[in-house]
């Protein structure tokens, strides 16, 4: 196996998992950093076990319509719960996972976070 093939599919994956990165919202750059590092850890994780959940979904979709005579209402229903996405993790799908941090969105007046000092 040739150096380009091997490294073929870490670096597609890798590109996928850093897209997102360039679209965070945050306003500190250690807080960017740190938002990609964990976007792009978790999509590394995250790709591989949502493509073999649509594959299992396709094929068990498929094999209950078979067993069932032909219930496409079933596969239909299988088919949509394990295809449907999200497909990658963005800062906004990690947000929903955790859920709103209000003391880290909101700012006072002087600029500064609500539980920090001069």
């Amino acid at each position: 196996m040739s150096k380009l093939s091997k490294l073929g599919i870490p670096v597609l994956v890798l590109s996928f998992a850093l897209l997102p990165a360039g679209l965070l919202r945050a306003e500190d750059v250690i807080e960017k950093a740190g938002v990609g590092v964990g976007v792009t850890a978790g999509n590394m994780w995250f790709l591989p076990v949502k493509a073999i959940s649509v594959t299992i979904g396709a094929l068990s979709g498929a094999l209950s319509y078979v067993v069932t005579g032909g219930n496409a209402e079933l596969s239909k229903q299988i088919w949509r719960d394990t295809s449907q996405g999200p497909y990658i993790i963005t800062p906004d799908v990690a947000r929903m996972g955790v859920g709103q941090r209000p003391e880290l969105t909101e700012k006072n007046e002087s600029g500064m976070q609500p539980n920090s000092t001069k």
